[in-house]
């Protein structure tokens, strides 16, 4: 008998903190069906937490044990993480993933930079879950980046359980509240928070794109596979087929 093989038309490899607890079910609820996530978890956050340039070990090597299983495309998702030494250090940890994996790579940072700049974003609301110092590292990258915040709040949550526990009207109250006529876009951050549960809530009572940090990764990750699915409850960010990212850095 000849039997066909079974395959996914895509395998999705995510590095996660070992903290992390939405990446995963959020995967599985908003990636198309026959699309594969496949979930490596580091030490990045919390007791673990360290400069990015110490953590490269790390994720170099859960890069290479996500190859093994055949992904298209490795994602670093963690946005603090990410963002944490700037602009070129986040680059410079893609070239070193690619190197490992032999695919396309990305971060939770250079997702959320690729939607703004494929949305043609100059000026952006800025949400963040942590406290003051980390929330300031994340508008360091933003501006580092090219974008002009026209607001930004630190909502100040104290960690983990509060993230994870959150309901999502916090996100939809915070960012009505913060509403700005002369935005382009509102950007609420963190891959361990249920923000994109309210994406298109609040597209649609803010009359302007809405991202997220998970929300932004599956997109990108699903373009850089070839993938060019439109998913409605991602908002408006999974109708563009074509992406721009910024531009390279000499």
């Amino acid at each position: 008998m000849n039997y066909q093989p079974i395959r996914p038309r895509a395998r999705i490899g995510l590095i996660i903190p070992s903290s992390n607890r939405m990446v995963e079910p959020q995967a599985r609820r908003f990636l198309p069906a026959d699309i594969e996530p496949h979930i490596t978890r580091i030490g990045m956050t919390n007791r673990h937490k360290a400069p990015l340039d110490q953590l490269l070990p790390r994720i170099l090597l859960a890069t290479e044990l996500l190859a093994d299983s055949q992904v298209d495309v490795t994602v670093l998702q963690c946005t603090g993480t990410s963002m944490s030494g700037g602009v070129e250090a986040e680059r410079a940890v893609l070239r070193e993933m690619e190197k490992v994996s032999g695919k396309p790579a990305l971060s939770a940072a250079s997702a959320i930079t690729s939607a703004l700049t494929t949305l043609n974003v100059n000026k952006l609301v800025f949400i963040s879950e942590t406290k003051p110092d980390d929330h300031a590292k994340k508008v360091k990258f933003l501006k580092e980046a090219g974008y002009t915040l026209v607001a930004d709040k630190a909502v100040g949550l104290s960690g983990t359980d509060e993230y994870c526990a959150t309901p999502p009207e916090l996100w939809y109250d915070t960012a009505m509240s913060m509403r700005r006529d002369d935005a382009d876009a509102y950007f609420i951050s963190c891959a361990n928070i249920r923000s994109i549960d309210v994406i298109e809530a609040l597209e649609r009572d803010l009359g302007k794109p809405v991202i997220t940090s998970n929300q932004a990764a599956f997109w990108r990750a699903l373009r850089m596979a070839g993938i060019n699915d439109v998913i409605p409850a991602l908002g408006s960010l999974t109708t563009y087929k074509e992406v721009r990212d910024l531009p390279k850095v000499a």
